[in-house]
């Protein structure tokens, strides 16, 4: 189908050659933990709260500490995640060209290239990825401490968060050169290693949330368990349901990636881009279901739970 304008005609299939689209992907493809915290950023400001606040039969206190949680959560995740992730970024850019060429080779896997190795992706990605799941825990720490003030109209102070710099590339350079590390990345290339590694990421974050949550005296007691029963309802229902729409949407996807190699066939971007469509596909299925569809149902459940323990 074509719209026709006074320039040209635009069909709705062009997504295939969008530049933003592909700009997206390639930002996906290069810094999948800042493309996840921007994900988490657009629809915490926007689908999120909408959601929490439209819950029907919820105490309205309940209501307000779950919305201060995700925007807490939402604005120190972002800002550490921007912090140790930009650099790492530009660290991993040019990293193949130091690799030793028995690694190079052996992460080559069979492959016409670098880029195009399955094993070379996975081993790479553990790194850009991981970097959530090694945030995890800080990330969750600075968000238990940031609901009180974001409860009282506060935005959390900056977090300068780590660096990447000096030596820090060539333990990475080390940790792509170690064999057992590549026989790993060979061993589970085919793996759906992008979804595993969110599923964990948030698991971590959930529980050192709720710790946390539980021994903060800045948040009223009686507050406390709908907060952190929320929290797991929330991540419990997103790991399930993100595994069952990454399965459902398996045959769609490789179709779209079929019509996207044919219309991008002479991009030198193409590798690039279908690592982006690997690692974007789990963060907004994910990103979709925790921001839209769990915190109506958390907010629900966990105000419920709390109602009923409380009799």
């Amino acid at each position: 189908m074509k719209v026709k304008t006074k320039n040209r005609d635009i069909s709705f299939g062009g997504i295939y050659n969008n530049s933003v689209f592909k700009k997206g992907l390639e930002f996906a493809a290069d810094n999948g933990a800042l493309f996840a915290a921007t994900t988490t950023l657009t629809l915490s400001l926007t689908a999120r709260p909408a959601a929490i606040m439209l819950t029907p039969k919820t105490d309205k206190e309940n209501k307000k500490l779950a919305f201060a949680k995700s925007l807490a959560s939402t604005f120190t995740g972002y800002a550490l995640m921007f912090a140790l992730s930009k650099p790492l970024a530009k660290k991993m850019k040019g990293i193949d060209k130091n690799l030793t060429k028995e690694t190079a080779e052996n992460l080559k896997d069979g492959a016409e290239s670098l880029s195009k190795s399955k094993a070379y992706i996975l081993a790479t990605q553990m790194f850009k990825l991981g970097l959530g799941l090694a945030a995890a825990i800080p990330k969750a720490i600075l968000t238990a401490a940031s609901v009180p003030v974001v409860m009282n109209q506060i935005y959390p102070k900056d977090n300068k968060g780590l660096t990447f710099k000096g030596k820090n590339t060539n333990i990475i350079e080390k940790i792509l050169n170690n064999k057992k590390y590549q026989e790993f990345a060979k061993k589970h290339k085919d793996s759906n290693f992008p979804m595993h590694i969110i599923a964990a990421t948030d698991t971590l974050t959930t529980g050192t949330f709720i710790y946390q949550t539980k021994k903060s005296p800045k948040i009223q007691e009686e507050r406390k368990n709908p907060l952190c029963y929320n929290s797991a309802i929330s991540t419990g229902l997103s790991i399930i349901t993100g595994y069952t729409a990454d399965k459902l949407t398996e045959k769609p996807t490789q179709k779209f990636i079929d019509k996207f190699k044919k219309a991008n066939i002479n991009d030198p971007k193409l590798d690039k881009y279908l690592e982006g469509i690997k690692i974007a596909k789990p963060i907004l299925l994910i990103g979709g279901i925790y921001y839209i569809l769990i915190p109506f149902i958390s907010t629900f459940l966990a105000d419920r739970i709390k109602t009923t323990n409380h009799q």
